[in-house]
């Protein structure tokens, strides 16, 4: 990665130069000409570093010699940013805000005096000065060795590509692919479906998983073929050539190819080949993401008969949407068993397979390593084929597939492809990845944490936005399949690494010689290695490690080595205190400290670690957090969740103005902040779930307008003010509000909040904490702030708790409502429930111990124009228009411990015509006093599988007889489950 490298070393000298001149900084005084020479010559280097990273692939001695300048790069960023601190330190010891670690608390004038200061300055430049004036003799050395290979200059170049790719077509034998039935008939069905709306269907998966066999497999089947007037296959490869995919489309019609270039002409020819008939286009390995290249070719297949439909295979989730796919196939893995089926008719080919019975059980553990990549099952097999005994094939088994010949050979050129589309900091946050052990779990946000440690996010001295730089680069990887198993849970993203592409990535780290050393032992490249263990470690190797993660305490001597390191794991190692060695560390970013729960108190050497941008003490039993945290003034991200003692926050904390994220969660003797948060101008994640105390939040919130995360907000007379809300716009994601009502001043609060202007909040629960009466007045405030709290149509999910008025508001039914969730909980002086009948994207309805209910009527759902959200109706059935649905989109309807609901309103005359409920699949009917069930509604609900009635007396009473007529009309239900404890503990 010596391009990457020396582009980010050249930045910075660029900026330490520009500094020195604007500002007259002399800390570097006296090598200004070594300054100016190295970022002369590393300029002049990185002109060819194109052409020798292409030659280094092959040749051994471009190989070294990249590796050396990688190294002296490496260790010019270190003095670099060595310097860097010196200045930082000066300046933050220098500041009025400089809060004295309190083993020194005496006159902070006697602590730094000038001339301690000046001295100070002295030896950093003294220590600078020299190591600069030996890096460029190193760096000369190198230069002289760069004339010898003859590199020529370059603007551009991406990695090994291969020029000689080799072009698919439509021709298989079905009989050799295991394991896709399932997709392909998925796939076929959607494409021979009359569907306007699924014009674009694609095959998404990494290299090497099967895209092109399961296309090849859907071109070729029966109900395709005859279902289309004409099959088109174009392999399209990297370049999206469209004047010859243009020729290729004509010719496969026609049979011959016109002898033209120019587009236009040739996408008439197109438009006339396929004009008025059915056809099945693939378009086979497309790459390209720009829309521009695709949209001519686009129009003109516009001219193809009705049902025309378009297959694409592509890497990239990103290419898919460009082309316009409504329907993306994310292709998955194999079964070990079939990825042995593959390997085996490789591995056997043209060999009696009875002669080799003694091989098969190894053979299935090999093929287990293959982690369901048909691509490696065919490598490995071919790897077998010239192997005939047990020794050889055990071999194999013991082998990491990276360090395998026949894998660089024939498997990771797949992978390069994708790898190659990266731009060169993508690639090094990729191949960082390999430092994880396998099927390991990466926390998405810390891992983004960790790139921005490492510097592999920021752009031009830029520091802005590195987190949002961060996760477009996670998704540009996500989206070409390097993770997979992305999920999410609580706001937090996990994902892990396909078994294959870890080992790419590991050969891609050992190609760069990210673990290498030379015939002295010593490491010629900066690593970043992931430690499991603190043992047996080397100490030259110790020397240049730029992250470090133990999973246990390691001995404090590692500290006066590490000195280098940007990244530190410490989480979960037992640790009762910190080493003061650590102070060593000027260079940290990340120091993850979580799960060490014997700590009790921060140590003071934390706070000496100025350049520190995240920091995670998740539950570490502190007690307490030190005034000094406020001078860690470059702090980014700070995890304090889990620590249950700490009772409040020092005001130092408002010095972090650069915090981006403050974690309070379980924090649960926290009830309150400290004044002054408005200060933390950059904050845009301010995490409280789960601190059942910390009620207020000081006055000044509303300034920060660039806060994207709150998870929670209370809110009343004594609290925060809901009005603190209304410039709060950037607001996303989840956030519960708690609202102690105490009379009219709330309704004005909540109209200040002003939730309709909030887009991004998608899940919203609204809790009340009760405190008044029951007078007109009153009910009529409460009534007054449900509506006033009014969310923007955007919102997903809706929760209402304990809300004390007569009325649902009006905006809950509101046809351009996305809501998809709504749950009413303990609603109890609502007697009716609004027309959620209405809602065109709602999926899920629960309703709990709403106690007043007693009558669900037909208005529930929705099929009555001008129905108002108390479920009244005000004007006429509308049965004779075909677009009203009921329910058009529920999936799951709940009703739980309502006690008097006693009737529900079947449907009757000219409700029968009328879709209902077309997709409900379960409906759960739990602790209510329901007498008897809508039948012809249930019959209406078409989808419904699973019917659950738990604890209803009623109901059980009339139809747990299997045999009686009540449960006949159930029988149409799949799954109808009845039970009733009677000796319930309540």
């Amino acid at each position: 990665m010596a391009d990457v490298i020396v582009s980010i070393v050249v930045e910075r000298l660029a900026s330490i130069i520009e500094k020195q001149i604007r500002e007259e900084v002399n800390l570097v005084r006296g090598v200004e000409k070594e300054l100016l020479y190295l970022s002369s010559e590393l300029n002049t280097i990185r002109n060819v570093l194109d052409d020798a990273e292409r030659r280094g692939y092959k040749e051994r001695t471009i190989q070294v010699w990249l590796k050396r300048l990688e190294s002296v790069s490496y260790d010019v960023d270190d003095v670099l940013d060595e310097w860097n601190f010196e200045l930082l330190k000066l300046q933050i010891e220098g500041s009025d805000n400089f809060v004295v670690p309190n083993h020194h608390k005496v006159c902070k004038c006697f602590l730094i005096p000038a001339s301690c200061l000046c001295f100070s300055k002295v030896t950093a430049r003294h220590d600078i000065a020299k190591k600069i004036k030996r890096l460029k003799s190193r760096l000369e050395l190198i230069l002289k060795e760069k004339d010898r290979y003859g590199f020529i200059v370059c603007r551009h170049f991406d990695g090994p590509r291969e020029s000689d790719r080799v072009q698919s077509t439509s021709l298989i034998d079905v009989s050799e692919i295991h394991g896709r039935d399932s997709d392909k008939d998925i796939l076929v069905s959607k494409l021979v479906l009359e569907d306007v709306t699924s014009e674009v269907i694609s095959i998404v998966g990494t290299g090497g998983i099967g895209k092109t066999t399961l296309a090849q497999l859907i071109y070729n089947d029966d109900r395709v073929e005859k279902c289309f007037d004409l099959r088109i296959w174009i392999c399209v490869s990297d370049v999206f050539d469209d004047v010859r995919i243009a020729r290729g489309i004509v010719e496969n019609v026609k049979g011959s190819s016109p002898n033209l270039n120019e587009l236009e002409t040739l996408l008439k020819c197109v438009a006339d080949a396929i004009s008025g008939r059915k056809f099945l286009l693939v378009l086979d390995d497309v790459w390209t993401e720009d829309y521009t290249k695709w949209e001519p070719l686009k129009n003109s297949l516009k001219y193809g008969g009705p049902g025309s439909k378009l297959l694409v295979t592509t890497r990239s989730e990103r290419v898919a949407r460009m082309m316009g796919a409504t329907e993306i196939h994310r292709l998955g893995q194999l079964s070990d068993l079939d990825c042995w089926l593959l390997m085996r008719q490789v591995a056997f080919y043209g060999k009696i397979e009875e002669d080799y019975k003694e091989l098969h059980e190894i053979g299935r553990n090999i093929a287990n390593k293959c982690k369901g990549l048909p691509l490696a099952a065919k490598v490995l097999g071919s790897l077998l084929r010239f192997k005939d005994t047990m020794e050889e094939w055990n071999n194999v088994l013991n082998s990491e597939i990276w360090q395998l010949e026949e894998a660089e050979v024939s498997l990771f050129p797949h992978l390069f492809m994708s790898y190659n589309e990266l731009s060169p900091t993508m690639k090094l946050c990729f191949s960082y990845c390999a430092v994880f052990p396998k099927d390991y779990e990466f926390d998405v946000e810390k891992l983004i944490r960790i790139w921005m440690a490492l510097g592999y996010l920021s752009s031009n001295g830029s520091t802005t936005e590195l987190e949002l730089r961060g996760r477009e680069y996670f998704n540009n990887l996500s989206m070409r399949s390097f993770f997979q198993d992305i999920r999410e849970f609580n706001s937090q993203v996990s994902c892990k690494m396909h078994d294959i592409v870890h080992d790419f990535a590991r050969f891609i780290r050992n190609i760069k010689g990210h673990d290498s050393e030379d015939s002295n032992g010593r490491s010629e490249a900066r690593m970043e290695v992931s430690c499991q263990a603190t043992s047996h470690l080397s100490v030259p190797k110790i020397k240049v490690y730029r992250s470090l993660f133990c999973q246990k305490e390691p001995p404090p001597v590692i500290f006066d080595y590490t000195t280098r390191i940007r990244v530190l794991g410490l989480s979960k190692c037992e640790l009762q205190e910190i080493p003061r060695e650590i102070e060593n560390l000027i260079h940290l970013r990340f120091l993850d400290l979580s799960g060490n729960k014997m700590m009790a108190r921060i140590p003071q050497t934390i706070f000496k670690l100025y350049k520190l941008q995240t920091l995670y003490l998740r539950n570490c039993g502190l007690i307490d957090i030190p005034m000094e945290i406020g001078n860690l003034i470059h702090l980014r991200h700070l995890d304090l969740s889990l620590n249950v003692h700490i009772k409040e926050l020092p005001e130092t904390i408002y010095n972090l103005d650069d915090l981006r994220t403050l974690n309070l969660e379980y924090c649960a003797s926290l009830s309150r902040l400290p004044e002054g948060i408005h200060r933390l101008v950059n904050l845009r994640h301010l995490l409280n779930s789960y601190s059942q105390i910390l009620h207020q939040i000081p006055q000044g919130l509303e300034q920060l307008t660039g806060l994207q995360t709150l998870r929670s907000f209370c809110a009343g007379r004594g609290y925060s003010k809901l009005g603190y809300l209304n410039k709060l716009d950037q607001l996303s994601g989840s956030l519960e509000l708690k609202i102690i009502l105490h009379g009219v001043e709330d309704v004005i609060e909540a109209r200040k909040a002003e939730m309709r202007n909030k887009l991004h909040i998608h899940d919203l629960k609204i809790w009340f904490v009760n405190e008044m009466g029951r007078t007109d007045e009153e009910v009529s405030v409460k009534n007054d702030v449900m509506e006033a709290l009014q969310p923007h149509p955007n919102l997903r999910r809706l929760t209402i708790l304990d809300y004390q008025g007569t009325k649902f508001p009006e905006w809950i039914i509101s046809p351009i409502n996305h809501l998809k969730v709504v749950k009413i909980q303990e609603c109890n002086h609502c007697s009716t429930l609004p027309p959620f009948g209405k809602l065109p994207f709602l999926e899920e309805l629960s309703v709990w111990r709403m106690n007043k209910l007693q009558f669900l009527g037909i208005q529930f759902l929705g099929i009555a124009e001008g129905t108002h959200a108390s479920g009244s109706p005000t004007r006429a059935w509308l049965s004779s228009s075909p677009l009203i649905i009921g329910f058009p989109k529920l999936r799951k309807l709940s009703f739980s411990n309502c006690h008097g609901w006693k009737e529900w309103d079947d449907i009757t005359g000219e409700e029968l015509a009328l879709p209902i409920m077309p997709f409900l699949k379960e409906l759960k009917i739990e602790e209510c006093g329901l007498m008897l069930l809508p039948h012809r509604l249930l019959l209406k609900a078409s989808s419904l599988e699973h019917l659950t009635i738990q604890d209803c007396l009623h109901l059980t009473e009339h139809y747990e007889d299997k045999k009686g007529s009540a449960w006949k009309s159930l029988s149409h239900i799949p799954k109808v489950t009845v039970s009733y404890l009677k000796d319930r503990i309540v």
